[in-house]
C-alpha cells in the first residue's frame, strides 16, 4: 500500500500532479522533441522521409520537432497525439514506451 503524506512533496514539485504513489512530474516534451530529432538525424531522414514513412504530415513532425506551430503563430505547436506517436514508433521500428521514454525520464 502507497504511503501518503500531507501533500508537502507535491509542494515541492512544481507543475506535478498527484497520484497514489505521490507527486507525478510534469511531461518533458522539450526532451522528447530532442528525441525524436535525435533518432531522425542519426538515421538520416529529412522530415519528407520521416512523413512517407510514418503517414505523419510534414508540417506536424516540423511543429513536434521544432515547438513551433504549425500554421498559426497563436495557437500552440503540436505535440502530436497517440497515434501520432504510434506512427512514429513504427517507421523508427522501435517501441512506442523507448520512442515516448523522454517524456518522464527523471535522469539528466
Amino acid at each position: 500500500m502507497a504511503s501518503h503524506d500531507s501533500g508537502e512533496s507535491a509542494s515541492r514539485c512544481t507543475g506535478c500532479v498527484q497520484d497514489d504513489d505521490g507527486p507525478v512530474p510534469p511531461a518533458n516534451f522539450a526532451a522528447l522533441s530532442l528525441h525524436l530529432r535525435r533518432i531522425r538525424v542519426e538515421r538520416d531522414w529529412s522530415y519528407d522521409e520521416l512523413a512517407a514513412r510514418s503517414g505523419v504530415g510534414r508540417a506536424t513532425l516540423v511543429s513536434i520537432e521544432s515547438g513551433r506551430p504549425r500554421r498559426n503563430p497563436k495557437k500552440p505547436a503540436s505535440r502530436g497525439n497517440l497515434e501520432t506517436w504510434y506512427r512514429i514508433a513504427r517507421a523508427f521500428d522501435i517501441p512506442l514506451g523507448e520512442l515516448l521514454k523522454p517524456l518522464y525520464d527523471e535522469s539528466p
